[in-house]
């Protein structure tokens, strides 16, 4: 009895240590695990920290000019990427309207129209176009900014103000501006030549940025050594040269990150201030979440073969309906056999909704993941536009269901079913139809326009809103036509149109009589012309056009283009003969004017134009470049180069410079056409996705040199729309 008690004692006495032992270890490990989640707590919240100081910065300022600054100087600073402002300042004696655009990261632009308040233009001021004015663009290039990683340096830029036209304001300059964070305090030490000459400075001081009311956190104390040379510069207005001090100091605050204001003593003598609207046009989703566009199509899920159950036309309504719902059009489905006698289906769609080609894609792959039937073993689908094949997919039934049970990657998949050259669609006798319909014959759209003109001789700037109808459609399915009419609602233009006095077009006569086709009060035919595109296969696609194609010209176009899919560049050729349209009506006539001595005088003309294309688009840094050689309508014979940006938002700014052997002159200079241009897409005010896009175009002079006649929808355009991927 004595053993059998100690042998229970001694095994209590092991179970109790065992016990211990365990709940020491237990212990140890929750304290181990407690210390460890509290290591990943703080170093989240050190990388928090890291991230806040990294992005860090003090409250951006648009000066008078609309540039990063402070009031009439500089500084090194840029807005961020994509970003867009407008903006007007009273700094007496000058009225200036300012549009500013950061291209990229490193490089600002921004144009300025500057009037000079009292001063009467000598040439044709007194005929109405009153105070005298400037156009005036500038651009500042950063050589080191805080994204370069060297945050205890400052930020270094280098600019030019007026660097084209006449160049009256002109200014170059060298600049560094350092950020004190603890301190709220930005200076900035520069040097420049021209209107802006020696040494120039300036600081702004945010107190309360750290504050959450808005009108607090953003508002800045500045202050400014004014460089600019008042006194000596030549252009300078009369009442502009006197100078009691060269610091000009105020305040400046911006409202919900959108709405500047600023306010400042100028040159000692007067009282200046500024609004402008700033918004992140490259970046931003819309105005609008896109709660219209239809989900990305999950259920039901219907893999039921084709047979008695799940008819072929039972299937053809199911994914004509589904694809429907997510925005894109099935206009044929056919079934057919493969050389092996596998059912394989073909589709025809068209895409009226979506920008990317990554959405396209993705919603027709899960609209076949649910719905193609097990004993189909393939599905080649065709996305067409503007009745041209552009491009095509070709899925594996088994893919797709592994892809839809997550057993590969949408990368994966893209892989296996890249995207391929759009083949030349089954005919009907190697496969049945099991759903076709027809194209629409016509759709109906009407919106306003505005065009804008400046430095006419009867008013600095000339406008004309209209309302325009665009019935467009298909001819047979195949035809794409396009007419166009306007009604001006209200115009400004009357009474314009006549030559440039000042310095008059010694070139044919081709678009500087472009005023005169908006002058009507009524009806204005303006586009009504026919397309036809065909795909011929690897990466050849051709276009032919006959018509009105714009107010000024129609005739008949012709083009070759050599765009292989998942390529990033193209070459391509094309021809027009056109004639120049009556002001009035639809008549045509074989001839135009041009200045000859003192005389205008009739000359026969027929416009003939021919281009050598080449696109390339480096999507690195996002960016698309057009190379076009050959002769433009006023037979002057050249190049024109395009330089364009896009941005994940949809919109595309861009810069052209066109040079030929014209010979035409501006101010004493030769003249080479030369603009810019951007497209907004139209869904940005949209709850919904959309193509379309609001676009607007400004050259520096309406010149008849570099002028090109619109000759319909370019091939590359059409297939690109299709193929976009930012």
């Amino acid at each position: 009895m004595i053993n059998i008690f100690f042998i229970l004692l001694v095994l209590l006495g092991w179970v109790a240590l065992a016990y211990s032992e365990s709940s020491r270890s237990l212990e140890g490990r929750i304290g181990q695990d407690f210390d460890e989640g509290a290591a990943l707590f703080r170093d989240l919240e050190l990388v928090k920290k890291i991230g806040e100081e990294v992005g860090d910065r003090l409250p951006f300022k648009y000066n008078y000019s609309m540039m990063g600054g402070y009031f009439n100087m500089p500084s090194a600073r840029m807005p961020k990427d994509g970003e867009a402002a407008f903006g007007a300042a009273f700094v007496k004696p000058y009225t200036v309207y300012g549009l500013n655009f950061q291209m990229y990261q490193r490089l600002e632009f921004s144009l300025n129209y500057r009037i000079y308040n009292g001063v009467v233009e000598h040439n044709f001021g007194k005929e109405g176009f009153g105070d005298d004015a400037e156009r005036i663009g500038n651009v500042k290039l950063g050589i080191l900014t805080l994204e370069d990683g060297f945050p205890s340096l400052p930020e270094i830029s280098i600019g030019v103000e007026d660097f084209i036209g006449t160049k009256r304001f002109n200014s170059k300059y060298v600049l560094a501006t350092k950020q004190f964070l603890d301190w709220n305090l930005e200076c900035t030490l520069g040097y420049g030549k021209g209107r802006i000459k020696g040494f120039f400075g300036g600081a702004s001081w945010s107190p309360f940025r750290h504050f959450k009311i808005p009108v607090l956190k953003d508002f800045s104390v500045l202050a400014e050594y004014d460089a600019i040379n008042y006194k000596k510069h030549l252009h300078e207005h009369p009442s502009g040269r006197t100078v009691k001090s060269r610091i000009n100091a105020g305040v400046a605050f911006t409202l919900w990150d959108a709405l500047q204001f600023s306010f400042s003593s100028i040159r000692g003598t007067e009282v200046a201030g500024s609004a402008s609207l700033r918004y992140p046009i490259g970046s931003t989703q819309g105005f609008f979440p896109k709660v219209d566009d239809a989900s990305t199509y999950n259920s039901p899920i219907d893999t039921e073969p084709l047979g008695v159950v799940r008819t072929e036309r039972d299937f053809a309504q199911e994914i004509a309906y589904a694809l429907s719902d997510q925005g894109l059009d099935l206009f044929t489905a056919a079934l057919g056999y493969d050389q092996e006698g596998r059912k394989e289906l073909y589709l025809k769609i068209v895409n009226n909704r979506y920008r990317e080609e990554r959405v396209v894609r993705s919603r027709i792959q899960h609209v076949l993941a649910a719905l193609l039937p097990e004993d189909i073993e393939s599905v080649l689908v065709t996305v067409e536009a503007d009745a041209l094949p552009c491009q095509a997919y070709r899925f594996r039934g088994e893919d797709l269901q592994r892809w839809r049970r997550g057993k590969i990657s949408d990368f994966e998949l893209e892989t296996i079913s890249p995207m391929l050259e759009a083949p030349t669609f089954v005919s009907e006798y190697d496969a049945a139809r099991i759903f076709e319909r027809h194209k629409p014959i016509w759709t109906f759209t009407i919106r306003p326009r505005l065009l804008t003109f400046f430095g006419s001789t009867s008013g600095k700037f000339k406008y004309n809103i209209s309302a325009i109808a665009s019935p467009e459609g298909y001819i047979c399915d195949q035809v794409y036509y396009k007419f166009q009419v306007s009604y001006a609602i209200k115009s400004s233009m009357q009474g314009l149109g006549g030559p440039d006095r000042a310095n008059p077009s010694r070139e044919l006569i081709v678009r500087t009589d472009t005023l005169r086709y908006f002058k009507t009060d009524s009806f204005s035919m303006e586009q009504a012309f026919l397309q036809k595109g065909w795909n011929l296969g690897k990466g050849w696609h051709y276009r032919f056009a006959l018509g009105y194609f714009e107010p000024a010209y129609g005739g008949a176009a012709t083009e070759f283009l050599y765009y292989p899919v998942n390529s990033n560049w193209a070459i391509g050729v094309q021809f027009a003969a056109v004639l120049k349209r009556h002001y009035h009506g639809v008549k045509f006539r074989t001839s135009t004017f041009q200045l000859r001595g003192a005389d205008y005088v009739k000359v026969p003309f027929v416009g003939i134009q021919y281009f050598l294309d080449f696109y390339y688009d480096f999507k690195p840094l996002h960016m698309d470049f057009l190379l076009s050689g050959g002769q433009f309508l006023a037979k002057d014979k050249g190049a024109r180069i395009d330089v364009g940006r896009y941005f994940k938002s949809g919109m595309r700014f861009s810069l052209w410079c066109t040079f030929t052997n014209g010979h035409d002159k501006v101010n004493g200079h030769t003249y080479f056409d030369k603009g810019f241009a951007f497209m907004i897409p139209l869904d940005m005010f949209l709850r919904q996705s959309s193509r379309n896009y609001i676009g607007y175009a400004m050259a520096a002079w309406l010149r008849d040199v570099g002028a090109r006649a619109e000759t319909g929808k370019k091939l590359y355009w059409t297939l690109e729309e299709e193929r976009y991927a930012y």
